[in-house]
């Protein structure tokens, strides 16, 4: 049985062979398997997805998917709420981001949509 490398971008267990070329079904980075691999042995990667599994980057627009109640607050974010410009972090809320009429707030990746 061959063990095929993990996805050197997303790190995803799920790649196959294509020809020559190694494909990640879950990112869709294509990479030969003479390149060396992106991250090093040593770097810990996390990858951030959003409710459904898509992979989210920093710059990113996302949908908020529950009506979200803010702690300390009589507000709500409802849903369908556009966010622009996610900044990704360490931590349990793992986007940092900025709600028109609300301010700047952190969100959980579960309770978002990538556009």
């Amino acid at each position: 049985m061959s063990t095929l490398p993990p996805c050197p971008k997303c790190q995803s267990a799920y790649t196959y062979e294509d020809g020559e070329q190694y494909v990640c079904p879950e990112c869709g980075h294509e990479w030969s398997a003479s390149e060396a691999p992106v991250a090093a042995v040593g770097d810990d990667v996390r990858v951030i997805k959003d409710a459904v599994g898509n992979v989210l980057q920093d710059g990113d627009s996302v949908t908020v998917i529950k009506d979200l109640k803010i702690k300390g607050s009589s507000l709500v974010v409802k849903v369908g709420t556009k966010v622009k410009n996610i900044r990704l972090t360490d931590g349990d809320h793992d986007i940092d981001c900025k709600i028109d009429g609300i301010g700047a707030m952190g969100l959980k990746s579960e309770f978002v949509k990538k556009l």
